[in-house]
Formats: structure tokens, sequence, C-alpha cells
């Protein structure tokens, strides 16, 4: 089993959504967070001021999947997250050494 977080632009979360849905994949965690990367964040102007905002806005979106479907995982979030512009964010895949459902105690790829 795996554990992927993916950290995307916030408008690219029902893309993301529907791709993995597309693929059976129902179960997600969707956490709001900030950072920064290459782009190391951006200028606005507000009232004729102009700001430095250091922190973009992105969604870290987590998806445990079996093994076997870890490669068309990761491919659907690359395509429906990529926009082709810097920012478009990041994939990290982890090992899942074990898994739980607390409602009936289904262990391993059952949990899933």
């Amino acid at each position: 089993m795996n554990w992927v977080i993916a950290i995307i632009q916030p408008h690219r979360l029902d893309a993301v959504r529907e791709a993995l849905s597309e693929r059976n994949i129902h179960g997600m965690t969707i956490t709001e967070v900030k950072g920064f990367g290459r782009q190391l964040g951006h200028t606005e102007i507000y009232r004729g001021a102009e700001y430095q905002i250091a922190y973009v806005p992105k969604l870290k979106v987590e998806v445990a999947v079996p093994a076997r479907e870890l490669d068309s995982t990761v491919e659907a979030i690359t395509n429906a997250a990529r926009t082709g512009k810097i920012g478009d964010g990041k994939i990290f895949v982890l090992d899942l050494r074990e898994a739980m459902r607390i409602r009936t105690g289904e262990t391993g790829e059952d949990a899933l």
C-alpha cells in the first residue's frame, strides 16, 4: 500500500477529485495549506498599495491506495492538476505499512 500526498492549486481540486473517482478511488483527505517553492510568493495590489504575499495558498490531497493502483493514481492527479505554469504543485509517495478501518476492524487493503 502507498500513501500519496499531492500539493495542488485550489482551483484544480474538483478536477483531481473527478479523475480519482473515475478510477474508483473515493477516499481522500483535503487540507488547506500555504507554502512557496520556486515561485517565491507573489505581489498583489490592494487599494493602491502593493503587498508581497510570501506564502501561496495550496491544497494538500492525501490518498491511501493499494500498490497496484499507485501508477494510475499518480497519473490521474498529475493530469488533472497540471496547468503547465509554475506553481502546479508536487506529488510525494510514501510506503504505507498498515491501515485499519476503525468502525469494522478491517486491516490492510480491505480498510482502504
